[in-house]
C-alpha cells in the first residue's frame, strides 16, 4: 500500500459520531515589563509540575517541553508560548473545569516567580512596537531553528509568526468523508467573521510593518504572508472532488523544511514528503505502523491552514483569548458544526461565495474596516457576526446557550 493511501486512511480512521470539541489557548508567559520568561526556567517548571502530577513527560531534542495528563496536556511553542491543549469533550462545563484547574495549578506558581499569563493575538511589546520579534530567544529546539531559517525567506512575518503570535484553537469531529467537506466548506466561508470575532489587541489602531492602512486581523496578515506553500485556506477544497484523496495529496506534497523521525530532528528543506521516499531518505518497506503514523503526523503538522485536517478538523483562525471568550467561540462553533440544519442554512446563504478568492476578498476587507466591512451579500461583518451568533444560540441547548448569549458585548456587535 502506498504512503497516500496510508495518509487518506489515516484521515478516514477519525470519522466518529462523536460531537467533541477539542480547545486549545496559548499564551504568553511575561513578568510585569511584559518580557516573556526564558526556555529554561519555564522547561524547568514544567518537569517539576509534571513529576508532580505524576503525568507523562514530553521531551524533544532532550528538554522537557510538556506533560501529558488525562484531561489536557501542556506545550511549549517556539517562544515559550504556553499551551494548553484540552482533550475533547461534548460539553462546555467540563472545558471549563478543566481550564480553571490548570489555571489554578499554575497561576500561584508563576506569580511567586514575578511571572503571569496573558492572552493576546500578538506579545504586547511586539504589537506596539517596543520590541522587535528578533530581540526574542527561540527555544533551543532544532525544529524552531530549521523553521527560522526557513521562515526568513519565503515571506514576510516568519518572526513575528514565531516569536510573537499566540492563538485559540477549536477542533470538531466529522462523520464522514462527506461530512468532512460540508463541515470545512462552511467554515472556511464563515471564517473571516470568526477571525474579527475574535481578535485581540493591545492597540487598536496598530498596524504591521510594511502593511499600513491595515488595522485588523494582524496574526492573520502574518500567517498569510507567512509561506503560500503551508498557509491560507485549504488546497484545492472547492474542486467537486475535493475529500480524503485531496487531503493526502497535499500533505504529500507540502515542504516539510524538517523531519522528525526515530527521535531526530533533521533539516530537509522544501522537501515534501514525495520528495524523501523518492529519495530513500525514508524507506516505505521498513516502515512498522507506530513509526509510519509518527511520519503521518509530522507531516500534517508542517502544514500551517487556517483549517488543518487530521482525525478531525482543526479550526486555526482565532487570537489567543480568555477563557470567557473561548468558551463563547466553542459555543458558537458547537451551534453551527453539529447542526445539520444550521449547516444547510448557512450552505444556501453563502451559496455565491464559491472560490477561495472570494473568502480572502472578505478577509483582506474586514483586514481594512473590521466589523464595518461589507462582505458577503452586502452586509457586514457585524452583521453577519450577528446572524452566526442566532443561528448557533438555535442550535444549542440547556447550559451551553448561557456561554453564547453574551457574546455581543465582548465580540462588539451590538
Amino acid at each position: 500500500m502506498s504512503i497516500e493511501k496510508d495518509i487518506e486512511n489515516y484521515i478516514r480512521s477519525g470519522e466518529s459520531e462523536e460531537q467533541g470539541l477539542g480547545l486549545e489557548i496559548e499564551h504568553f508567559v511575561v513578568d510585569d515589563k511584559g518580557n516573556q520568561i526564558g526556555f529554561h526556567e519555564v522547561s524547568s517548571l514544567i518537569e517539576k509540575v509534571g513529576l508532580s502530577l505524576k503525568a507523562k513527560l514530553i521531551y524533544m531534542d532532550g528538554y522537557p517541553v510538556g506533560y501529558l495528563t488525562s484531561e489536557y496536556s501542556i506545550t511549549l511553542e517556539p517562544a515559550c508560548q504556553f499551551e494548553i491543549s484540552i482533550s475533547p469533550y461534548s460539553d462546555l462545563e467540563t472545558i471549563r473545569k478543566v481550564y480553571e484547574k490548570f489555571i489554578d495549578l499554575w497561576t500561584p506558581i508563576l506569580n511567586e516567580l514575578g511571572y503571569h499569563l496573558v492572552t493576546k493575538g500578538n506579545l504586547p511589546l511586539v504589537e506596539t512596537g517596543a520590541i522587535d520579534p528578533d530581540e526574542i530567544t527561540l527555544s533551543p529546539k532544532k525544529r524552531y531553528k530549521y523553521m527560522d531559517a526557513y521562515f526568513r525567506h519565503s515571506g514576510k512575518y516568519g518572526k513575528h509568526m514565531m516569536r510573537a503570535s499566540a492563538s485559540t484553537q477549536v477542533s470538531v469531529d466529522f462523520r464522514s468523508e462527506g461530512d468532512l467537506v460540508r463541515k470545512l466548506i462552511v467554515l472556511q466561508k464563515i471564517s473571516p467573521i470568526l477571525m474579527i470575532a475574535m481578535e485581540n489587541k493591545t492597540c487598536p489602531d496598530s498596524t504591521l510593518k510594511g502593511n499600513p492602512g491595515k488595522p485588523h486581523l494582524f496574526r492573520i496578515q502574518e500567517w498569510d504572508d507567512l509561506d503560500p506553500s503551508r498557509t491560507g485556506f485549504y488546497p484545492h477544497s472547492f474542486d467537486p472532488d475535493f475529500g480524503y484523496r485531496s487531503v493526502a495529496d497535499t500533505v504529500l506534497h507540502t515542504p516539510l523544511i524538517l523531519l522528525t523521525d526515530n527521535g531526530e530532528t533533521t533539516d530537509v528543506s522544501s522537501d515534501t514528503a514525495e520528495d524523501l521516499f523518492a529519495k530513500k531518505v525514508i524507506k516505505e518497506e521498513t516502515l512498522d505502523e507506530a513509526r509510519e503514523k509518527q511520519l503521518i503526523e509530522h507531516f500534517i503538522s508542517m502544514g500551517f491552514f487556517h483549517f488543518r485536517i487530521k482525525k478531525y478538523i482543526e479550526i486555526r483562525v482565532a487570537d489567543s483569548v480568555p477563557l470567557d471568550r473561548a468558551l463563547g467561540y466553542v459555543a458558537l462553533i458547537k451551534g453551527i458544526v453539529y447542526s445539520d440544519e444550521n449547516l444547510g442554512i448557512l450552505e444556501k446563504e453563502l451559496s455565491s461565495v464559491d472560490t477561495i478568492d472570494k473568502i480572502q476578498q472578505a478577509v483582506e476587507a474586514i483586514e481594512e474596516d473590521g466589523y464595518n466591512a461589507v462582505i458577503y451579500d452586502g452586509r457586514t461583518a457585524s452583521e453577519w457576526a450577528a446572524h452566526l451568533v442566532e443561528l448557533a444560540l438555535a442550535g444549542l441547548s440547556g447550559k451551553d446557550k448561557e456561554y453564547l448569549q453574551s457574546v455581543r458585548t465582548f465580540w462588539g456587535i451590538g
